[in-house]
């Protein structure tokens, strides 16, 4: 057995370094110094005898065999962490530090109404939460870098385990003087109409209620066709209000108010999959399961 090991600081310093593409984005994110997180990265090139970053003025580029450490890093990082989950766990339940990713079309309407009941009943978690997209998200359980996610199914996630909270329809949005405003519901066919002409406002790609909403018309092309794509549920709810087309958004966003303040109107869709289901996920096996699901009751309480 080697006497001169891998520290895990130089490990975290090098998959920063990996993920962010950038010696200085990379120390901000580690909270450490330049020079702290280089010289780390130079030790551990040392300690291996191998080169694993190639460095110049502009470009940081990994070896083949830098990538390679790079995988066994995260693996590694992720084991060290369910080590410390272990211990965790056998303390007092949901307490102690927990990271959260959530994505953008649930954080803002779920976590309001959740955060203050939860930093009441639950003083001794310490949460702490990442906003991120469905893709980055998963890829942040699946490295290490959060616990758990909260985010909307149906959507790849890979080998991991989940607790259902809720089922949250989807509503269509288009202004209030649209002649074609059906009284309660609208059906697939009804949203083909009233979008013609390339009038559907969608969220960029990277976000699941686009997929969602492409599924609950049953018009995978429209992708490609929307007028235009916007980065958020607000914006596209801005975007409705100018009359530049119509949206899907979803129940818990109409019921938080997205469209108070304006001259938009939402009806819900009424198709097969007219729904996404909101859960909570995290990695298989992980020792903080009974964690994750007192968790999840309380989202659902919430």
């Amino acid at each position: 057995m080697s006497t001169y090991l891998p520290t895990i600081k130089q490990l975290q310093y090098l998959v920063a370094l990996h993920e962010h593409g950038h010696f200085g984005r990379a120390a901000e994110a580690s909270f450490v110094s330049q020079s702290t997180l280089s010289a780390g990265i130079r030790e551990l090139e040392s300690l291996l005898g191998v080169t694993l970053v190639e460095r110049s003025r502009r470009v940081v580029r990994f070896t083949a065999l830098g990538n390679q450490v790079v995988e066994k890093a995260h693996r590694i990082l992720r084991e060290a962490e369910e080590l410390s989950d272990l211990v965790q766990a056998a303390g007092k339940p949901l307490a102690g530090q927990l990271r959260m990713s959530v994505i953008p079309t649930i954080a803002p309407f779920m976590l309001p109404r959740f955060l203050p009941r939860l930093r009441k009943e639950r003083p001794d978690l310490e949460l702490f939460l990442r906003e991120e997209t469905s893709q980055d998200a998963v890829e942040s359980l699946q490295h290490g870098r959060v616990d758990c996610v909260l985010l909307a199914l149906p959507f790849a996630t890979g080998e991991v385990e989940q607790a259902h909270i809720a089922d949250d329809r989807l509503f269509v949005a288009f202004p209030k003087d649209d002649p074609r405003d059906p009284p309660a519901t609208i059906s697939a066919e009804e949203i083909d109409a009233m979008s013609a002409g390339g009038r559907l406002l969608l969220l960029e790609d990277g976000h699941c209620l686009k997929d969602h909403a492409l599924a609950a018309c049953n018009r995978p092309e429209l992708r490609g066709s929307a007028t235009m794509i916007g980065t958020s549920l607000h914006t596209l709810v801005q975007l409705v209000d100018n009359g530049l087309g119509l949206t899907m958004i979803p129940e818990m966003a109409v019921d938080a108010g997205i469209l108070q303040g304006t001259d938009v109107v939402a009806r819900p869709l009424e198709t097969d999959n007219a729904a996404r289901e909101i859960a909570l996920i995290w990695r298989k096996n992980s020792p903080r399961r009974s964690d994750f699901e007192l968790l999840a009751e309380e989202l659902r309480a919430g």
